[in-house]
């Protein structure tokens, strides 16, 4: 991966973006994205668009979701404990000891989850998932009073995790879901912008609050109006112990981009990824995808008189944890079949079914 796209994937994973607080995130994308591009423009709802050729002549349209799970401030006790709601789909398994940081209007406040010791647990309870409605974070106030001072009740946190190499090309870091999405279609505009060769009006979309709804592909998609759309977000890596391959299908990290094919996807868009794949030798997966993907396709599909949409996605293991692993190659290899096959795609081509 060149030395500018490595620099800017650690300034974007480093901040704090949980669902309707992409700010600081969409920040550094739309500050990447200004370099080669003919467009940049934010919206209402915090969507940031990057486009090539805005007198182009088929409207296409990339996005990844900038937002990512997190905590929302929503009480504060007595003795100035936080106590906290989710932002998004938390798993509570591995929620309780984490350290977080949290984001105020002064700055970002260091603080930890605090549940009660093991050895404090009934029986009974150590045999549940403790709930995240009987965790809290513990920023070191001795009182609500000086609590209130610090953090605000709407104010959001993350988990302290930063993005690091284990072996190789693979990472792991927080929030790869999706902001790994929303760096492989900039990095996919790059490439179509170095090539010079398309012909097409190019729209990638950092888009917001997909944690809680897919809520920015919704309106981005009314605000770009294309007719052809890809979706980029990460999917379930199986190749951990305990998935069952017959039922979550046959996905490994380095092994390439995963295609979905199904009701959510366009057929004819299906086949120029897989021809465009394996024209320019690009490795490919490809999982079943029966019904609506609960990704930004869903909503791009359904958007306005309908898109021809295709979703493209990074396997990911450990997804919703601190500690997200993907393989950079993947994400490398998304961005150029994305910019191929956008390359590939005829001005007079006709995904109507």
């Amino acid at each position: 991966m060149e030395k500018r796209s490595m620099s800017f994937l650690k300034e974007l994973l480093k901040q704090p973006s949980p669902s309707g607080y992409e700010q600081s995130a969409a920040e550094v994308w739309r500050d990447y994205a200004k370099n080669w591009v003919d467009e940049i423009m934010g919206d209402y709802h915090g969507n940031s668009y990057a486009t090539l050729n805005p007198k182009g002549e088929i409207p296409v349209y990339m996005s990844g979701h900038i937002d990512e799970i997190g905590f929302m401030i929503k009480a504060i006790t007595e003795k100035g404990f936080l106590k906290i709601a989710p932002v998004g789909g938390i798993d509570s398994h591995v929620v309780a000891g984490q350290r977080v940081n949290v984001s105020t209007k002064n700055g970002t406040v260091y603080g930890v989850i605090g549940r009660k010791a093991i050895h404090l647990l009934t029986t009974e309870e150590r045999g549940k998932v403790t709930q995240l409605k009987d965790m809290w974070i513990d920023i070191g106030a001795k009182d609500k009073k000086a609590a209130e001072k610090i953090v605000e009740i709407g104010d959001v946190a993350v988990v302290a995790v930063e993005f690091k190499k284990v072996r190789g090309s693979i990472y792991v870091s927080r929030g790869f879901d999706d902001r790994i999405g929303s760096f492989t279609v900039i990095e996919a505009l790059r490439l179509l912008a170095q090539e010079k060769k398309t012909k097409h009006r190019v729209s990638a979309v950092a888009t917001v609050q997909e944690e809680i709804g897919l809520r920015g592909a919704i309106t981005s998609s009314y605000n770009v109006a294309p007719k052809i759309g890809f979706a980029v977000d990460v999917t379930f890596s199986s190749d951990t112990p305990g998935i069952a391959k017959d039922l979550f299908g046959d996905v490994q990290l380095g092994k390439g981009p995963v295609l979905a094919r199904g009701a959510n996807i366009n057929p004819k868009l299906f086949e120029l990824l897989v021809k465009t794949a394996k024209k320019e030798k690009i490795p490919y997966q490809v999982v079943a995808a029966p019904r609506g993907t609960g990704t930004d396709a869903n909503a791009l599909q359904l958007s306005r008189g309908g898109v021809a949409t295709a979703l493209v996605s990074i396997p990911n293991r450990y997804m919703h944890t601190p500690v997200e692993m993907v393989d950079l190659k993947d994400v490398e290899n998304a961005s150029l079949l994305l910019a191929k096959t956008i390359t590939a795609i005829k001005t007079d081509e006709d995904f109507i079914l």
